[in-house]
C-alpha cells in the first residue's frame, strides 16, 4: 500500500471516530447538539478524502464528474431544503425517506460492482460476493420498507394494518426466492439472478411493513435506520471502505439496540410486531368505554386545576405534535414555575411516531433538559403530582395496560397518570387512541376531559391562568 493509500486511509479511520464520538455524545440531550456536529465534521472528511482519492486515481471521467457534481448539488439542495422547511411534526416520515435513500443508496452500490464483476474476465465474482448480495436484500428491503412507512406516518397509506389471506405465505415464499438466488449468485454471475433477487427483496419490503399498524411505528422506523446501517456497511464491504463499514455497523448496532429497547417498552416481541402491529385509531369513530360519565371541564376550571398545584407533571404525547402544541406547553410551563409550581415532564420510549419524537420536540421548545424524564425515573412521582397534565398521550396512560388481559396493549408499562390526584387530559375526542384501543383513564373519578386541540387548550389555559 502507497503512502497515499495510507492517508487516504488514516483519513476514514478519523472520520469513523468523529461518527464515534459524535453517537456517543448523542447520548444527553445537552451534548446533542454537539454530537450532530461532531459526526458532521466526520462526513466532511469522509466525502473529501473520496474526492482527493478519485482525483488521485483519474478512474473519474469528465462525465463522471459532472454526475458527481449534479449529484451533490441536488442532493444538497434537498437536504438543505428539508431541513428548513419540514414541520417537527413530519420529522418520522423525513427520518423514513432518509432510510429509504440510504437503503437504496448502499444498495445500488453492490448492484454496479456486481455488474462489474461480472464483466471481468471468466466472470468470476470476487471475495465480496457475499457482502455484495447481502447488501442487495437489506438495501432492496429497506428502500421499499422504509417508502411504506412513509406512506403510512403521512397518511397517503392507512395506518391500519393491511393483511389480507395469504399474506404470510407470500412474504415466506419472497424469502425463499431472495436467498436462493443469493446463494446461487455466489457461485454463478448472473444478470437475471440478479434482477429476480432485487424485485424479490423490494417486494419482500413492501410485504413486511404493510401489516404493521401505526401504533408500532416507532419500533419499524427504528428497525429500518438498523437496516439502512447494516447495509451501508455491507456497502463498505463491497468496495473495501473503512469509514462506510465502521459508520454503517455504528448505525446497524445501535438501531438493533433501540429497536430491542422499544419492543421491550411495548412488551411486544419484535416477531409479533412484524407480523402484524396494531393500530390505527386516531380517525375511528368512539368506541364504547367500560361504562361511566366523562368529566368535562372548561378551560377556566382547568386553569384553577393548574393554578393551585404545587406539583405538575407534563405527559405529552402526539396529540401535542399533531397541533405543534409544544412551545405553547413550555409558554405555560413556564407560566406556573414563576409561581413557584414544580413542573417536569414525563417521556413514554413509544409516544409519537418515532423513537424520541417527543424529546425532539421539546427541545425544540427550549425546554430545560432537567425537566425531561424518562418512563422509569418519573413514574414513582406521579402519587405525589397535583396534576398529570396529558396531552393526547392516549395509549402510553392507557390502565388497560395493566389490568385488561384481553387488551392489545396487556403488558405494556405505561405512565402512571392515574395515580396523580388529578389527572387533565386534553384530548380532541372520545375516539379511540394510535392502537384502536378505548383509555379507561377518561372515566376514572380524578380524571378531568378537556376536549379540543391541543394548541387551542393550552392557549385558553395560558389566558385563563393569567387572569388569575
Amino acid at each position: 500500500m502507497s503512502a497515499f493509500d495510507w492517508v487516504t486511509q488514516l483519513l476514514y479511520v478519523a472520520a469513523a471516530t468523529c461518527f464515534v464520538f459524535g453517537l456517543h455524545l448523542m447520548n444527553s440531550p445537552a451534548s446533542a447538539r454537539r454530537g450532530n456536529q461532531v459526526s458532521t465534521a466526520g462526513m466532511a472528511i469522509a466525502v473529501i478524502a473520496t474526492l482527493i482519492l478519485l482525483i488521485h486515481d483519474g478512474s473519474v471521467t469528465g462525465v463522471g464528474w459532472t454526475v458527481l457534481i449534479v449529484g451533490a448539488l441536488l442532493g444538497s439542495v434537498a437536504g438543505l431544503y428539508s431541513a428548513r422547511t419540514v414541520q417537527m411534526t413530519a420529522m418520522p416520515q423525513l427520518v423514513s425517506m432518509f432510510n429509504a435513500v440510504g437503503g437504496g443508496a448502499a444498495a445500488l452500490v453492490a448492484v454496479y460492482e456486481y455488474i462489474h464483476d461480472e464483466s471481468a474476465p471468466g466472470g468470476v465474482l470476487g471475495t465480496t460476493s457475499v457482502f455484495t448480495v447481502l447488501d442487495v436484500i437489506i438495501g432492496s428491503v429497506t428502500f421499499t420498507g422504509s417508502l411504506i412507512a412513509a406512506g403510512k406516518l403521512q397518511g397517503l397509506i392507512t395506518g391500519q394494518p393491511i393483511i389480507f389471506c395469504g399474506g404470510q405465505v407470500v412474504n415466506a415464499a419472497l424469502a425463499v426466492i431472495a436467498l436462493g438466488t443469493g446463494a446461487f449468485m455466489f457461485t454463478t454471475a448472473s444478470l437475471p439472478a440478479l434482477l429476480i433477487l432485487v424485485l424479490a427483496s423490494l417486494a419482500f419490503g413492501v410485504m413486511m411493513v404493510l401489516p404493521i399498524g401505526g401504533a408500532d411505528m416507532p419500533v419499524v422506523i427504528s428497525l429500518l435506520n438498523a437496516f439502512t446501517g447494516t447495509a451501508v456497511a455491507m456497502a463498505g464491504f463491497v468496495i473495501g471502505n473503512w469509514a462506510l463499514i465502521i459508520a454503517g455497523a455504528l448505525v446497524g448496532a445501535s438501531g438493533s439496540i433501540l429497536t430491542k429497547l422499544m419492543a421491550d417498552a411495548m412488551n411486544r416481541s419484535l416477531r409479533n410486531i412484524m407480523i402484524g402491529g396494531f393500530g390505527t385509531g386516531d380517525s375511528a369513530p368512539a368506541v364504547a368505554g367500560p361504562g361511566g360519565d366523562v368529566r368535562s371541564v372548561a378551560a377556566d376550571d382547568a386553569a384553577i386545576q393548574l393554578a393551585y398545584a404545587s406539583k405538575v407533571i407534563i405527559v405529552p404525547g402526539f396529540g401535542l405534535a399533531a397541533a405543534q402544541a409544544q412551545h405553547a406547553v413550555a409558554e405555560l410551563a413556564s407560566l406556573l414555575e414563576s409561581r413557584g409550581i414544580e413542573v417536569s415532564y414525563a417521556i413514554h420510549p413509544v409516544a409519537g411516531r418515532m423513537p424520541g419524537h417527543m424529546n425532539v420536540l421539546l427541545a425544540e421548545a427550549n425546554v430545560p433538559y432537567d425537566e425531561v424524564f424518562e418512563l422509569e425515573d418519573i413514574n414513582a412521582e406521579f402519587p405525589t403530582a397535583d396534576v398529570a397534565f396529558v396531552i393526547g398521550a392516549n395509549d402510553v396512560t392507557n390502565p388497560a395496560a395493566k389490568t385488561d388481559p384481553t387488551s392489545a396493549i396487556y403488558g405494556m408499562p405505561i405512565l402512571d397518570v392515574e395515580k396523580a390526584r388529578t389527572v387533565l387530559f386534553v384530548k380532541r375526542g372520545m375516539a379511540a387512541g394510535y392502537a384502536g384501543v378505548d383509555n379507561p383513564l377518561c372515566y376514572n373519578d380524578n380524571t378531568l376531559m378537556l376536549f379540543g386541540d391541543a394548541r387551542q387548550s393550552v392557549t385558553k389555559l395560558l389566558t385563563a391562568l393569567r387572569g388569575n
